[in-house]
């Protein structure tokens, strides 16, 4: 199973033709696509359709989870509809099953939230606004192990926007881990038996890391990975060690990039 990731494209109404061109090949190289959030700036409809144009009708499936940024505009279920409208299916609490030459994928997603990792989170206690926002972690990464643990599937993937782990924030200041990602999420990955998580948000973190349970984990915010995709190559329940081996980048006028491969 081939599976290509991007997230934190945060594309603008100034941004059509910017990942298109080097996506033409896709098809030929990967099984789906996988988006990791933030693909909008600021959460407009009008950014959305520029998503929508840059990265629908591929030729091959692409699942997103939106981001932080995708909600800025208060509108997510619009911006949500609209890459719907252009084929790209948007998780949240969700999961869809593929089938890819006689092997099921199936991807749980969620945006999740963040909160922290074990020995330094927050926790639900005290003022109500530090409930809700742990609250919110907590029913997120819910929805998240749910969604994993109804998927029955030769492969599993668990699609967020925050971070599970501190492994792929090395890179950003440590005061504000409780703000990319949260341990909960980990914990679901953990408990359902997942091959691989995916996730974005870390723009300055690092691509490689793993839960405690030892899930691999791959961060792929774009200004991480410096390329239009990540491309993993997976084995049905197992991960064989999957490492990038980097692909030049097309650099022009148009800010075209390019790909990266296992």
């Amino acid at each position: 199973m081939r599976i290509a990731a991007v997230g934190d494209v945060h594309l603008g109404s100034d941004s059509r033709g910017l990942f298109r061109p080097a996506l033409a090949q896709l098809p030929g190289r990967a099984d789906v696509l996988l988006l990791a959030g933030d693909l909008t700036r600021c959460g407009t409809v009008e950014e959305a359709r520029v998503v929508a144009d840059e990265f629908g009708d591929l030729g091959i499936p692409v699942v997103a989870v939106l981001g932080n940024h995708d909600h800025h505009g208060d509108a997510p279920e619009a911006v949500a509809r609209t890459l719907c409208d252009s084929g790209i299916l948007v998780l949240e609490g969700t999961t869809v099953t593929l089938d890819v030459k006689g092997v099921s994928l199936g991807i749980a997603g969620t945006i999740g939230f963040g909160g922290g990792f074990a020995g330094h989170s927050g926790s639900a206690f005290g003022e109500r606004m530090m409930r809700d926002f742990i609250g919110r972690t907590m029913a997120l990464a819910e929805s998240l192990r749910t969604g994993l643990d109804s998927l029955h599937t030769d492969i599993k993937v668990a699609l967020t926007h925050y971070s599970p782990t501190p492994d792929t924030l090395r890179g950003e200041p440590r005061e504000i881990y409780p703000f990319l990602g949260s341990y909960l999420l980990a914990e679901a990955i953990d408990s359902a038996d997942t091959d691989l998580a995916v996730h974005g948000h870390a723009h300055a973190g690092t691509e490689h890391g793993a839960t405690p349970g030892g899930i691999r984990v791959r961060n792929v915010a774009q200004p991480v990975i410096r390329a239009a995709y990540a491309l993993y190559r997976i084995n049905p329940r197992r991960v064989q060690n999957p490492r990038r081996v980097p692909r030049p980048l097309t650099a022009g006028r148009s800010g075209r990039r390019g790909s990266t491969e296992s």
